[in-house]
């Protein structure tokens, strides 16, 4: 009994070896798995659901349905960086959409769930990248443009995006223990699992005279993170990427 945990892995064309890596993660550790949920920013980037083949991603798709029709149910929380995907990819890998924060019940425990970049409100940038890109308007007019047009923007935007980390602290980039509080109060839980800073830990603590605990999720940009969470026990495990 075991439910696997991912996020950030960022596949892109330009990487294959990390596509491969997780091709061969569904037919195998999610494929003995209970279900499989992804927190975001499985992608690079997504530039919308009609674009799918010309960034290179139908292998991914087709592998996400494979495993769903084993009958491994797999959720799908998008990312910062792929926060277009929508009702199209669903339909085309059986995955399900979830909204971000989402509670689910693991083996009689209440755990929240979030990509993660909501909780670093210290970041106002990206506070201020969130708020544009959420607006309904904005997504309209992006997704009507060409597809070859859609991802230079979303190339500029990536690189644009590393400009801008390189003059930021750890600790902007970092959740606020604050807003994560804040967050874990309001949903009643004493479980939360995310994404999105590339920092793999669990991290306990007391909150309003309970032990809680944080679980981040790593990247898998040098090697893969991957937790597994089972009755009584969350593991978070880290394995080097075979060549």
């Amino acid at each position: 009994m075991t439910t696997l945990f991912i996020s950030d892995l960022h596949l892109a064309r330009e990487r294959p070896g990390s596509t491969e890596q997780f091709l061969d993660f569904l037919a195998t550790q999610a494929h003995r798995s209970d279900a499989l949920y992804i927190l975001g920013d499985l992608f690079e980037y997504w530039i919308g659901d009609d674009a799918a083949a010309h960034i290179g991603h139908r292998d991914i798709i087709d592998s996400l349905r494979s495993l769903n029709e084993r009958g491994v149910p797999t959720h799908f929380m998008p990312g910062n960086r792929d926060f277009l995907v929508g009702k199209r990819f669903s339909v085309a890998t059986g995955c399900i959409l979830l909204a971000d924060p989402s509670v689910v019940e693991l083996y009689g425990d209440r755990v929240l769930l979030t990509h993660g970049d909501s909780l670093c409100t210290t970041d106002s940038a990206h506070q201020r990248f969130r708020a544009m890109v959420d607006q309904p308007s904005w997504r309209k007019d992006f997704l009507a443009k060409p597809i070859e047009e859609r991802i230079r923007l979303a190339v500029d935007a990536r690189s644009q995006s590393e400009i801008n980390k390189s003059f930021l602290t750890m600790e902007i980039m970092d959740v606020n223990q604050i807003a994560v509080e804040s967050l874990m109060r309001d949903f009643g839980v004493r479980t939360l699992i995310h994404g999105h800073t590339h920092r793999p830990a669990i991290h306990k603590f007391r909150l309003d005279g309970a032990q809680v605990r944080r679980i981040v999720l790593g990247d898998w940009y040098d090697k893969t993170s991957v937790l597994r969470y089972s009755p009584g026990e969350a593991f978070l495990s880290a394995a080097i990427p075979q060549s």
